[in-house]
């Protein structure tokens, strides 16, 4: 083999806030703090201090390769903890604060965790669990001095501001291999114990590299770009990586998600790109809609988690001007593997027909490939209509999951199936239909649970609406709506089934819906359909 001749330089993390303070200094990074006053850094103080915590860690004991776990919002202490730790050479392990409890002491000792870094709104959760972590050595609470707890029954409480204020700001990153572990993410944990997935400096970098491209998030310098979507929950679909890649302005939110705090942040700071999940959204879009306010900068907002109703793609085009741009993915690939946008020759279609294609979950991010198969792995054309397995394969889609056995987490060919059913069509742009496990199968046909939501939800006074499979005696399986009222509303089972009737075929048609104050949600914001199902189990026969 011919080898190439270029240069052996590693993709690393700590290259990435490298560049953005040599390039991009002055940018700035602007965070809400957990005491709600508005911190100003820029990429220059950020990697400054990465470097000072990079050697804070040194002295704590901290080798290549050990786990330190974070407790912790969307702000710049969260970020520097990001670049200090990969860059170092540890594992940076994101822990989701709104798992259950034994949940999250059950991922601090898979992960073996050696340190906490932690809110200080956090240290109560901590003190509820601390008996049962096996290996963490202490907790960092990030904050100044003024603002530690005043009394804890941890036994090792320090202060991060104090940690890192005698490290000097000059340090050099150690010379990693690409392939060294940078970043653990559990799953929710939906079905069983959440599963780690171990992401690589390669992978991250890579996986930064693509989401910045025009086909996927498409930042550049002149965007103010603000990840909504916790810096806990997959890295924030990697924004605090590709933002630094591509110079962008960054703007944390801090702990304060409610639709009048974003919409306050987003003027303030001009953020002209944001990213979140369907249900904060739509906080935003009640709360616009009661203000009677309008949008300046901003003009696309990421969406992901779960897919959004059709409803809200088309009041955030037509009333704020704001393309909402959908992506799929998961925790265990980076998270993005595919973004909708339509395409160049799309941009003469009418607006209502471009809102389909956005309404899809996209076309594959470079570097990711995607197919679907029946259940006996023949690969489906890309006709839009053949419904399979989606299965995907890629540089930053994992291949195992960490602390199991060494079996490979994909088939003998490398594809990962998702466990999310779908369709491909002849564009590329793939559409998931369910998760396999929320099909609902009636009299041996399938009914896709996740079309019927969306279709309730565009009913004005639906506020959320899940479809879950109940027992019949005929049909063995037949769709039953739970369903959430807007405010005020007091809209019936029949006018919701009347909404559905013409938009449906009629062996799709709900034998019934019943109305709820809340459905249950994950601690990513997806409803639990596990627990629905567990708790309508003796509704049917119907």
């Amino acid at each position: 083999m011919l080898r190439g001749q270029m240069m052996d330089t590693p993709l690393l993390i700590s290259s990435l806030i490298e560049y953005a303070a040599s390039s991009y200094g002055q940018i700035e990074v602007v965070s809400r703090s957990i005491e709600g006053a508005i911190h100003r850094s820029t990429y220059g103080e950020v990697a400054g201090r990465a470097r000072k915590l990079a050697q804070a860690l040194t002295d704590l004991g901290v080798h290549q390769g050990d786990r330190i776990g974070t407790l912790a919002w969307n702000t710049w202490r969260h970020l520097e903890l990001y670049y200090g730790v990969s860059g170092m050479g540890a594992v940076c392990h994101t822990i989701n604060p709104r798992l259950f409890p034994p949940q999250i002491a059950y991922i601090i000792n898979h992960a073996e965790d050696l340190w906490l870094f932690v809110d200080p709104t956090f240290v109560p959760l901590l003190e509820s669990i601390w008996h049962e972590l096996k290996t963490v050595r202490g907790v960092v609470v990030l904050a100044e001095a003024e603002h530690m707890p005043e009394k804890s029954s941890l036994p090792r409480l320090d202060c991060y501001e104090s940690l890192i204020a005698n490290h000097s700001d000059r340090y050099e990153w150690p010379r990693l291999d690409e392939w060294a572990a940078s970043s653990l993410c559990y799953t929710s944990g939906t079905t069983g114990n959440p599963k780690g997935i171990l992401y690589s400096h390669r992978s991250t970098v890579l996986h930064a590299l693509g989401t910045s491209l025009p086909n996927g998030f498409a930042m550049s310098n002149r965007d103010a770009v603000m990840p909504v979507v916790p810096m806990f929950h997959v890295n924030a679909w990697g924004i605090p990586y590709s933002a630094a890649l591509a110079g962008a302005k960054l703007v944390l939110p801090g702990p304060k998600l409610d639709g009048g705090s974003l919409y306050e942040l987003i003027e303030q700071e001009g953020v002209t790109f944001s990213s979140a999940v369907p249900t904060l959204w739509m906080g935003l879009l009640t709360y616009m809609d009661q203000a009677g306010v309008q949008l300046a900068t901003l003009r696309r907002i990421g969406v992901g988690g779960s897919a959004p109703p059709m409803a809200m793609i088309k009041a955030f085009r037509e009333r704020y001007r704001v393309e909402m741009q959908q992506g799929w993915g998961m925790t265990e690939t980076s998270p993005i593997g595919s973004c909708s946008r339509p395409l160049p020759g799309m941009d003469s279609l009418p607006e209502p027909e471009k809102d389909q294609i956005r309404a899809k979950q996209g076309r594959p991010m470079y570097g990711v490939e995607i197919r679907v198969t029946d259940d006996a792995g023949v690969i489906l054309p890309h006709d839009g209509a053949s419904v399979g397995h989606l299965k995907v394969r890629g540089p930053w889609v994992c291949s195992q999951y960490f602390g199991e056995d060494a079996s490979p987490a994909h088939d003998a060919d490398g594809w990962f199936d998702t466990g999310d059913i779908g369709t491909i069509d002849s564009d590329g742009y793939m559409q998931i239909t369910d998760r396999a496990k929320d099909l609902i199968k009636s009299g041996g046909e399938w009914i896709s649970s996740i079309d019927l939501e969306n279709l309730a939800a565009a009913h004005p006074a639906v506020g959320e609406a899940a479809a879950i499979a109940v027992a019949h005696a005929k049909w063995g399986e037949r769709p039953l709506l739970v369903v959430v009222r807007k405010p005020g509303s007091s809209v019936t089972a029949e006018e919701i089934l009347n909404h559905l009737r013409n938009r449906v075929a009629d062996w799709w048609l709900p034998d019934n819906v019943v109305f709820t104050d809340a459905l249950p949600h994950t601690a990513t914001g997806k409803v639990q359909k596990s627990k629905l199902r567990e708790q309508y189990r003796d509704y049917g026969p119907v």
